[in-house]
C-alpha cells in the first residue's frame, strides 16, 4: 500500500464519517424535544441518567455519562450484564435509563429492559433501526441513521460510534442551556488540573498589585513611566487619574514605536494615542513628553470579578501581553500580564 493510497484511506474514513454525522444531524426531530424534556424531569426530581451499553457501546456510554456529569446532568454507567448480577440496586424509579445498541438487538441490553421497568425506570434508546427489537421495547427511540461503517467489511463499530458519541454530546450541550448551567456550576465540577484552575480562579487571583504594578499619572514623562515599569519588572504601565481612574495604557512596545518612528532625529506627535505629525526632535525630548501623549486611550480593560477563563479568551482573540483590571467603579485595582497566567498554570 502506497503513502498516496494510505492518505486516501484515510480521508475516504474522515469522508464516511462526516457523511454519517451529517445524517444524523438532518434526523433530528420532536423524539429528541423529547428525550430533554425526559432528562430534565429526571433531574428535577434528583434522579440520575443511567447510560449503558454493552462492547464499544459501553465505552460510548461511559463517555456519555461523564459529559453528562460534568455539565450538570447527574449520570452513571450501568453494565448491563453486572446489572443483571446485582448492580440494578443501583438504580431507582426517579431515573432514566439511555440505552445504545446500534443495531438494537444486542442481547445483553434488551434482557436488561423488562428488568429496568420493573424498576419504574423510563427507557430513552439510541439505535440505528426503529424497528429493532430495543426500539420497540424503549418509551422513546433516538434514531442513528449514519449509513454504513466505515470498516471494509462492515463491522468494526466506527461510523455508528461517532454518531453515537455526537447524538450524546448534543443531549448534554441541549442540557446546559434547557437547565441555565452556568460558568461558575461548571468550575464547581472541574476543581483540578489546568481547567479547573481557569475556571476557579478569577482575576484578582493573578493580577499584580502593589509594587509590581506599574501605575502612573498622565503627567509623568514617558522616562518616568518607562522608570515605573522597570521597577515593577513589567511590560506595561497603566495611566490614571488622580481618583485611580483608568486614562490609558503604556506598553513597551509604545515606547519602541514612539522612539523609532520617524528616523534619525525624528519624533512622531501623538495626541490621545494618534499619530499627528513627524518633527524634527532629539531623543532626550521624546523621554521628555508626557506619557498621556503617547499612551493609548481608553484601553481594552477587564473588571476584577473576572474568572481567568474569560482572561483567556480576551488574550487569545485580541493578541495583546498587558491588561489592565478595574473595579465597578472603573478605578485601576491591577493588571495582568500574559507572562503570569503559566506560572499560574491556567494555560
Amino acid at each position: 500500500m502506497t503513502e498516496t493510497e494510505m492518505i486516501a484511506r484515510a480521508k475516504q474514513v474522515f469522508d464516511v464519517e462526516i457523511e454519517g454525522l451529517k445524517r444524523t444531524r438532518d434526523s433530528l426531530d420532536d423524539s429528541f424535544v423529547a428525550a430533554i424534556r425526559l432528562m430534565r424531569d429526571c433531574v428535577a426530581h434528583d434522579g440520575l441518567v443511567v447510560v449503558t451499553g454493552v462492547g464499544k457501546n459501553l465505552h460510548v456510554a461511559e463517555k456519555m455519562s461523564a459529559i453528562f456529569a460534568s455539565t450538570g446532568t447527574r449520570s452513571i454507567v450501568l453494565n448491563p450484564v453486572q446489572a443483571m448480577h446485582g448492580d440494578l440496586g443501583m438504580v431507582s424509579s426517579r431515573d432514566l435509563l439511555i440505552a445504545l445498541s446500534f443495531s438494537g438487538e444486542s442481547e445483553e441490553v434488551v434482557r436488561l429492559i423488562p428488568a429496568i421497568r420493573r424498576h419504574g425506570l423510563k427507557v430513552v434508546s439510541l439505535t440505528g433501526h426503529p424497528d429493532s427489537t430495543l426500539a420497540k421495547l424503549s418509551d422513546l427511540h433516538l434514531a442513528i441513521p449514519c449509513g454504513k461503517e466505515a470498516c471494509p467489511f462492515g463491522m468494526a463499530p466506527t461510523n455508528s460510534v461517532t454518531a453515537t458519541l455526537a447524538m450524546g454530546d448534543a443531549l448534554a450541550m441541549v442540557m446546559i442551556d434547557a437547565q441555565k448551567f452556568s460558568l461558575a456550576d461548571y468550575a464547581a465540577n472541574h476543581p483540578a488540573g489546568a481547567i479547573g484552575r481557569a475556571l476557579v480562579l478569577k482575576v484578582t487571583d493573578i493580577m499584580r498589585t502593589g509594587d509590581r504594578l506599574a501605575k502612573v499619572a498622565p503627567t509623568v514623562t514617558v522616562m518616568e513611566a518607562v522608570m515605573a515599569m522597570t521597577k515593577a519588572q513589567g511590560g506595561a504601565a497603566v495611566v490614571a487619574d488622580a481618583a485611580g481612574k483608568l486614562l490609558g495604557i503604556f506598553t513597551d512596545g509604545d515606547f519602541r514605536r514612539v522612539m523609532s518612528l520617524g528616523g534619525n532625529n525624528r519624533m512622531v506627535e501623538w495626541s490621545n494615542g494618534r499619530m499627528e505629525a513627524v518633527v524634527d526632535c532629539p531623543p532626550s525630548a521624546v523621554l521628555s513628553k508626557p506619557v498621556s501623549e503617547v499612551m493609548t486611550a481608553s484601553p481594552l480593560f477587564v473588571k476584577d470579578d473576572t474568572y481567568a477563563a474569560e482572561l483567556l479568551k480576551i488574550f487569545e482573540r485580541k493578541r495583546i501581553d498587558d491588561l489592565p483590571v478595574c473595579d465597578g467603579a472603573g478605578r485601576v485595582v491591577g493588571m495582568v500580564d500574559i507572562q503570569d497566567l503559566p506560572k499560574m498554570k491556567v494555560m
